[in-house]
């Protein structure tokens, strides 16, 4: 993730990231040996790094537009939240558990898995990283998502656990989010998550409900479901 004193998506932050998508990949010369192995860029790491980065800035500038646009009230602060979609349900997980946002990866099958919530594993530039479900984790309902027409992209989370990153699949990723504290803190308070396993309060963004996910306990289960 870049660095927190980044305010703002300028040219020279735009020239920092290297575009080797527009010099020699899919939209350059075609001369990237990695084309090969991706077919497009939009496959590669390296392209999927270079957007979680500018979304990660363009959260922090959305932050920093909010806190001068009115010198009158008090200092916003706010909390960097990641959205994403399982089946019909909308969560938010705080960034810094945040290692990457990945395309889809084949998972393959573990003999004898212990756990219901591991899948497997996959091939994360070429490491093997255990492959969770959050939809066990978290007591989902499996299947539903959008209605028919709908075109979206499965993605998969990189997230940073206690024992190492794991990776867990998800069925869209909306973006990064800064979310006013107060909105959070309400939420956290108002004791409509108290049903809900890993979740710290439920709050509207984008006329949707969202959960906000407790980071601390998801990744003590991660933990625990694969020990």
């Amino acid at each position: 993730m870049i660095a927190s004193d980044s305010f703002s998506v300028t040219r020279e932050d735009a020239q920092a990231i290297d575009d080797c998508w527009n010099r020699i990949g899919i939209h350059g010369d075609k001369s990237c040996p990695l084309l090969i192995e991706h077919i497009h860029c939009r496959n590669c790491a390296v392209y999927s790094a270079a957007a979680t980065r500018l979304l990660d800035r363009y959260a922090l500038q959305q932050e920093d537009r909010a806190l001068v646009s009115d010198t009158l009230e008090v200092e916003v602060k706010t909390r960097s939240l990641l959205m994403f979609r399982l089946g019909e349900e909308w969560l938010g997980l705080a960034t810094r558990s945040l290692v990457e946002v990945a395309p889809q990866q084949a998972i393959h099958s573990l003999p004898h898995q212990r756990s219901r919530a591991l899948l497997g594993v996959a091939n994360v530039r070429g490491a093997l990283v255990a492959c969770l479900s959050l939809v066990e984790l978290l007591g989902l309902e499996p299947g539903g998502g959008l209605a028919s027409g709908a075109r979206v992209m499965p993605r998969m989370l990189i997230i940073a656990a206690h024992g190492g990153p794991v990776v867990v699949p998800v069925d869209e990723v909306d973006g990064i989010h800064a979310i006013d504290e107060r909105i959070l803190d309400a939420a956290s308070q108002s004791g409509t998550q108290a049903s809900a396993k890993y979740t710290r309060g439920v709050l509207q963004f984008k006329g949707r409900s969202l959960r906000w996910l407790d980071e601390e306990q998801l990744l003590s289960a991660v933990t625990r479901s694969l020990t």
